[in-house]
């Protein structure tokens, strides 16, 4: 998070950069000279929809400071092109995984594109140690029963931690009634979005003075959530063909010890590169499992490597 912080940080002023330059160069074409050429390329203002919204709750767009924050995200991510492209491709494989696990646990679809602004739909690693798509830290993790050891680390499976982040996300809507509350909690902690709103004696986050971080936090995946929904209206051109796509695995469940998993991956004529690539939450080339414990393991169906 404090990565693609810093990141975001630095693309902001790339973009205002090229604002300002495309201004300048842009000129009327009565007043081109016949040996000027016009720049191909063009920087331009977004509208904002004005019936923007979070999980059902509604952005106070005609509160100018609260407009300025949302365009401020429209423009970031719109402008910063290698990344979107590359969120539309992994939201393509990655968000029928999440989606289904949201609606089991009736949370609002909105939720899946705080996992894009966490970690940009990777395993991501903060400085903090915070890990894997939803951006889990080790204490966290095992206060939700996770898994976290030399062997295994079960903030790198996709399903368990969409679950995790789900219990967290209902513990805290139940602490503040708002979606958007709850999801601004999992950037700053629930004690800490309470701490705010006690001593500003507000009760909505659009009304709260938040660290730049926080701050900027709902207005991200809300601009996120917008550009991910109409991409042809923000510039972004691409094919199906051109998104990654989920390769069908089935499971295989251990209950023992792995001494080799190159050996293991072998008895599935894959490589050990490919079983690590289905199971990321595998941290070593062996399992103990002292406990027999009952692990799933994903094996990609044949034909897709």
């Amino acid at each position: 998070m404090i990565a693609l912080k810093k990141i975001l940080t630095v693309v902001g002023f790339i973009t205002l950069t090229l604002l300002i330059s495309s201004a300048f160069q842009k000129a009327p074409k009565d007043n081109l000279s016949n040996n000027e050429v016009t720049n191909d390329y063009n920087v331009y203002a977004l509208s904002i929809p004005n019936n923007l919204n979070f999980s059902g709750e509604s952005l106070p767009l005609s509160d100018p400071e609260v407009f300025e924050r949302m365009d401020r995200e429209l423009l970031v991510n719109t402008y910063w092109q290698s990344n979107g492209l590359l969120m539309f491709k992994r939201a393509n494989k990655y968000f029928p995984i999440i989606e289904p696990i949201l609606r089991e646990y009736n949370i609002p679809d909105d939720f899946k594109y705080l996992a894009v602004i966490e970690s940009g739909l990777t395993n991501a690693v903060s400085p903090a140690g915070a890990k894997g798509f939803w951006q889990i830290l080790k204490t966290t993790a095992r206060e939700h029963g996770l898994e976290v050891n030399a062997n295994v680390d079960e903030r790198y499976n996709l399903e368990k931690a969409t679950v995790v982040a789900c219990q967290y996300f209902l513990k805290a809507k139940k602490e503040f009634g708002s979606w958007t509350l709850a999801a601004a909690s999992y950037n700053a902690g629930i004690s800490g979005i309470s701490k705010r709103l006690k001593s500003q004696n507000v009760d909505n986050y659009y009304d709260l003075l938040l660290g730049q971080e926080t701050g900027r936090y709902v207005f991200r995946i809300v601009a996120l959530k917008e550009i991910l929904n109409a991409p042809a209206k923000y510039g972004f051109n691409f094919k199906t063909k051109d998104l990654y796509k989920t390769i069908p695995t089935y499971k295989v469940a251990v209950d023992t010890a792995v001494t080799d998993f190159v050996k293991f991956s072998k008895r599935f004529d894959i490589t050990y590169k490919i079983l690590k690539t289905h199971n990321p939450w595998l941290r070593d080339a062996h399992l103990n499992n002292k406990s027999r414990k009952k692990y799933l393991i994903e094996i990609p169906e044949e034909g897709y490597y």
